[in-house]
């Protein structure tokens, strides 16, 4: 790209998926920058350089998830067996709609609704997988212009049947241990192993006695908490679990930790989630 022989560049942009038997739309450019309207749909773009021997090998980019996951009330989805109903009510009635499903970009299916009646079946949903549902709206139907006209009318995500998460959350480690309390931090559930929507975190400890077991529910978004009102110089073990709608997933192993016999100035325990996007 940085040669004084570059005349311009190709940049295909592909729709993931891409129904259509049309080949990807393909922009001629002298400069090195473009700007691209597109919808929530995956994107691959690729893009080459050429000059009067020919064309460059492409380089290859795909369009990133945005951010806003979810446009909550605008699909609603309802299980049926392996089957869904996704229903929606739209602002206008454009010429067609198109409905995405699929558990990632590399297991996508499309499909183009001319009717605008506002209801789509879906089938052969595994059991415990999460798929994610996009309807977007364009009033051009042609294939090849929907990278041009088409519009996100919601997103959503969905479970035709959830399960307990398959493993607790990992690296549980106990922090800035005083005489009456600890920090607890862990890492999240990884979104394979929740097997449904992770509703939450229990955590349970006891003291060496046996006597005394506690137990703390946190929501999904946390991912350390604060033990006070420990007594001192005793000996605490600590599992935590994550928690679905469907039930509750396995324990972490025990962790130990031990309360000191002195005070100690309480630290300032700031625990900050990052929201999975």
């Amino acid at each position: 790209a940085q040669s004084e022989n570059v005349l311009g560049y190709f940049v295909d942009v592909e729709r993931i998926p891409n129904s259509c038997s049309h080949s990807p739309n393909r922009i001629i450019l002298k400069e090195r920058e473009i700007l691209v309207n597109v919808s929530m749909a995956y994107y691959r773009v690729n893009i080459s350089a050429y000059n009067e021997a020919g064309e460059s090998p492409r380089a290859i980019y795909i369009v990133p998830q945005f951010s806003g996951t979810d446009l909550p009330g605008q699909i609603h989805v309802k299980s049926q067996g392996t089957n869904a109903v996704v229903t929606w009510t739209p602002e206008y009635n454009p010429q067609c709609f198109v409905v995405d499903w699929g558990t990632g970009k590399e297991d996508m299916h499309m499909k183009i609704l001319t009717t605008t009646t506002g209801n789509f079946t879906l089938g052969n949903f595994q059991p415990y997988k999460l798929y994610k549902i996009l309807v977007h709206a364009s009033d051009v139907c042609q294939c090849e212009s929907f990278i041009r006209h088409e519009k996100t009318f919601g997103v959503t995500h969905f479970y035709s049947v959830e399960g307990v998460p398959r493993t607790g959350p990992a690296n549980v480690t106990i922090l800035n241990i005083t005489k009456h309390s600890a920090l607890v931090k862990w890492t999240e559930i990884a979104a394979e192993d929740r097997l449904g929507f992770l509703q939450g975190y229990r955590i349970r400890y006891t003291d060496s006695s046996r006597k005394m077991s506690l137990a703390v529910t946190l929501n999904s978004s946390t991912t350390c908490y604060h033990l006070t009102g420990l007594k001192e110089k005793t000996t605490y073990r600590v599992q935590i679990s994550g928690f679905t709608n469907a039930g509750e997933g396995p324990l972490t192993l025990s962790q130990p930790f031990s309360t000191a016999k002195y005070g100690t100035v309480e630290p300032l325990c700031i625990c900050i989630t990052q929201h999975e996007s």
